[in-house]
């Protein structure tokens, strides 16, 4: 079906063309391939620890990250010590199975690590995990 764009009958032009619209949906298609590693990564910088042991652990509703500096987040907002006392026992509360992810820098120091730990178990969390990169 060739269309005559001179001449002949003086019916309009009645097919798409689809051409322009493939283009703009691919670049599109770029646009956002380029932009989503920017959007998901991480807005913490934590250089976890390295070990070559390591099993995965399931989603958890208290994730805990510890920065190079000793700030303290709580499921991405800052806190401190008292903030998560009062989380952990809301939440314990409302799921008593719950477990505490901690996730520290391998520059925080030791003792503030055990400091979050004690919090979370003195406040009823009996399982929780620390996040580390595999070797």
């Amino acid at each position: 079906m060739a269309s005559q764009l001179f001449g002949g009958d003086d019916e309009p032009i009645a097919s798409i063309n689809v051409t322009p619209f493939v283009d703009i949906i691919l670049v599109v298609l770029i646009i956002f391939m380029v932009t989503t590693p920017i959007i998901l990564k991480p807005s913490i910088n934590v250089n976890l620890p390295k070990a070559a042991t390591g099993e995965q652990t399931a989603p958890s509703l208290l994730n805990i990250v510890i920065d190079p500096l000793g700030n303290i987040m709580l499921n991405g907002a800052n806190t401190d010590e008292s903030g998560i006392a009062i989380f952990v026992k809301d939440l314990i509360a409302k799921n008593p199975e719950a477990q505490a992810v901690i996730s520290a820098d391998k520059e925080v120091p030791h003792g503030k690590v055990i400091g979050v730990i004690d919090i979370v178990k003195s406040n009823g969390i009996n399982k929780f995990a620390i996040s580390i990169d595999k070797k």
